[in-house]
């Protein structure tokens, strides 16, 4: 049988409930103490109840959260490269399979969502464009 973690990291929106795995106990029954909870968000780690973590535990918790924001940053940029497929599927679907009532249903919110992103990814790239030329003009003098 395999080896069980020493710790478990209950998800929850915005991190995690920390548990520390035991089955030190008559029956070998698995037993979970909470022993934090983590906010990845803010990166508040509170102690739970009178538990005072050690620098073990403060070590794995910090682990599981540079693992944990690593695979939302890389969730966060999927979806976006799944919204671009979406806009492409969505695009096929208007041209060729829509009805009349169909589009008449979602035009008006589809444009305004198409223009409300379009507005801040041109903002964001004149940003970008814009402190390039002026981090060249700095490196010029």
């Amino acid at each position: 049988m395999t080896e069980l973690p020493e710790y478990y990291f209950r998800i929850r929106e915005n991190g995690a409930a920390v548990f520390r795995v035991s089955t030190e106990n008559r029956q070998r029954r698995i037993e979970m103490d909470e022993i934090a909870v983590v906010n990845i968000r803010n990166g508040n780690v509170k102690p739970h109840g009178d538990h005072i973590l050690t620098e073990d535990e403060s070590a794995v918790i910090a682990d599981w959260m540079e693992e944990r924001q690593a695979v939302l940053a890389d969730r966060d940029i999927d979806d976006i490269h799944r919204a671009v497929d979406y806009l492409n599927l969505t695009t096929h679907w208007a041209q060729s399979r829509a009805s009349d009532e169909d589009l008449e249903d979602v035009t008006d919110r589809l444009l305004l969502a198409m223009h409300d992103l379009r507005s801040v990814l041109v903002r964001k790239k004149a940003d970008r464009i814009m402190a390039a030329a002026k981090s060249a003009e700095d490196a010029a003098e």
